[in-house]
């Protein structure tokens, strides 16, 4: 890649690096969504649980179930198309994460780009890790919302609206999840250190409860401390790892020193 002196890129190399990035990460969205259109079926299925047994209904040529319905003439095909691009974001997640982190890669001297490696081997497991605790917790958070609804009263659910909910859930808790990935893989490459992490560890654990209270898509207690509590523990155990990371380099610069 072409480089200015001192290792700068000029504007044209920057806008042609992130075109490289977004088509990339757009390829392996579309991927994704091919998978999620071929198994829409299953998918919806699966996500439908925590409110109605979809399949049995289907098996049972039932005409609705539980709370859930589709309304309009191209409701069917929209809720396909949705379900299929956000099975797409999520499936596709760690490519276009790793995309991102690629972007800011040239930027970085050679012996800082081997971190690349660790950056794309660490953010697939964190990024499932989150994604099936979002899943996991969708049961009880629904259960929670849906125990405000009045005795007098039924909750019907439009079921494009419950499973971008889902869906949601499931991406932001796998993003989330990313957090101690970045943090520790920029202590690797110098850009932060141990301490720089864990000084202001209040506004952190501030930031971490805001950014939860305002995306999460349920408002429930539970749901959010879920995924708080998590976020703020990943957050100490990679600011922990910075420090022991800061002083074995310390030690081998003093070691380089004393030769």
């Amino acid at each position: 890649m072409t480089t200015s002196v001192g290792g700068r890129m000029p504007l044209i190399e920057h806008l042609r690096e992130f075109r490289k990035r977004v088509v990339r990460s757009a390829f392996a969205i579309s991927l994704g969504s091919a998978i999620g259109w071929f198994f829409y079926n299953e998918i919806i299925t699966k996500l439908a649980e925590p409110v109605c047994d979809l399949r049995a209904a289907q098996a049972s040529g039932a005409n609705n179930c539980g709370a859930l319905y589709i309304s309009g003439v191209l409701g069917p095909l929209n809720l396909q198309i949705k379900v299929a691009i956000l099975t797409g974001v999520i499936i596709a997640a760690p490519i276009w994460l790793y995309q991102l982190w690629a972007f800011i890669a040239p930027a970085l001297h050679r012996r800082e780009k081997k971190y690349s490696v660790f950056f794309l081997i660490a953010a697939t497991p964190f990024f499932a890790a989150g994604a099936y605790l979002g899943y996991s917790i969708l049961p009880i958070a629904v259960r929670v919302l849906f125990g405000f609804t009045p005795d007098a009263l039924s909750n019907l659910v439009k079921f494009d609206d419950y499973l971008d909910f889902v869906m949601r859930a499931i991406l932001l808790f796998g993003v989330a999840f990313e957090l101690p990935v970045f943090l520790v893989t920029f202590n690797l490459i110098g850009f932060l250190s141990g301490m720089a992490i864990l000084r202001p560890w209040r506004i952190w654990v501030f930031a971490i409860t805001l950014f939860v209270a305002g995306l999460t898509p349920s408002a429930d207690p539970l749901s959010m401390a879920a995924l708080a509590l998590p976020l703020i523990g990943f957050y100490l155990l990679a600011g922990g790892i910075a420090l022991l990371n800061d002083r074995r380099r310390a030690k081998k610069n003093a070691n380089l020193e004393s030769i």
